[in-house]
């Protein structure tokens, strides 16, 4: 079983160096939206006079596309960004892909096996949906309601799967089993004091899916943590993820980062931006011969309000 330290591999990194991200998903062209996020991370980075590396988040096979990546490094690169490591030009935490980390995460799998802070869990999206006491987490996932927390007929042997149960479920992913009533508290960089409740404000969480990839919650921690990285600049959509991560970071044995929670950029109808959002895509902004200076002048990486 590995220790923490082997779980966030990676050499040490001193306390004093700034180490921030930028970390999209090749699942479509990045857009206004993105930018002023990762604009944000990057402002941060310089003020502390650290280190920002780009992060390929290229787990979704079911979306990701190769054209993809060499789009969201080029829009990057055109926009104003520039890192010192990142897939496109290695460094010490290499691979910077993370389709090429499957290790790292089935080693942190293992680990939280270990610890029984998971289980497997055979329900489906409709399964939960129709559970009438599944409420929705702050994030608008619902909240599990527990239906396999104590399911009879698995067990653990050897930090794995029973391989009875394994047959007769083909489909099952791993869960987080969180502290009913634990509460999680941080201080955002940005929005300030946070608290959340598990098991009200978030229910169990997927780390494993059922197509034997890691979830976003458990890749994204183990690598934050792997890489050295001080301050996690996102969105404020994602507080709830904050809140899993850090139980996640606590089973790990894991120091959890700073986190700083930009306000999302809204469309007309008051909707956040995404990737649909094809007529705000970098791509087509850089189409139609405007300036990333002039796309930028007013922001500001503490605004509060999209």
């Amino acid at each position: 079983m590995n220790p923490p330290s082997q779980v966030a591999t990676g050499r040490p990194v001193p306390a004093a160096v700034y180490r921030g991200r930028l970390a999209p998903s090749p699942t479509g062209y990045l857009h206004l939206g993105h930018a002023r996020t990762f604009w944000a991370a990057q402002e941060r980075a310089r003020l502390h006079g650290g280190v920002l590396i780009l992060r390929n988040d290229d787990l979704d096979s079911t979306r990701y596309r190769m054209e993809f990546v060499d789009a969201m490094i080029e829009d990057l690169r055109w926009f104003g960004f520039a890192w010192r490591e990142g897939p496109d030009c290695g460094g010490p935490f290499a691979p910077y892909n993370q389709s090429g980390r499957m290790d790292v995460y089935r080693a942190a799998l293992d680990r939280l096996s270990a610890g029984n802070f998971i289980y497997p869990c055979t329900c489906s999206r409709k399964d939960i949906q129709n559970a009438v006491t599944a409420p929705h987490a702050a994030d608008d996932e619902l909240v599990y309601p527990g239906t396999c927390r104590e399911k009879p007929g698995w067990r653990m042997a050897d930090g794995g799967l029973n391989s009875d149960f394994a047959v007769r479920n083909s489909k099952f992913s791993w869960r987080f089993r969180v502290p009913d009533g634990g509460a999680i508290s941080f201080t955002d960089g940005n929005l300030g004091g946070q608290n959340f409740v598990a098991g009200r404000d978030f229910g169990d969480f997927v780390v494993w899916r059922h197509d034997d990839v890691p979830a976003y919650q458990l890749s994204c921690a183990v690598d934050d943590a792997a890489m050295g990285i001080t301050e996690v600049v996102r969105g404020a959509d994602l507080l709830v993820s904050t809140a899993r991560q850090i139980l996640l970071y606590r089973a790990l044995g894991l120091t959890p980062p700073d986190f700083f929670h930009c306000a999302l950029m809204l469309d007309e109808a008051g909707l956040r931006l995404a990737k649909r959002h094809d007529v705000l895509s970098l791509r087509t902004l850089r189409g139609q011969g405007l300036l990333p200076e002039s796309l930028r002048r007013d922001w500001n990486p503490s605004d509060k309000a999209g």
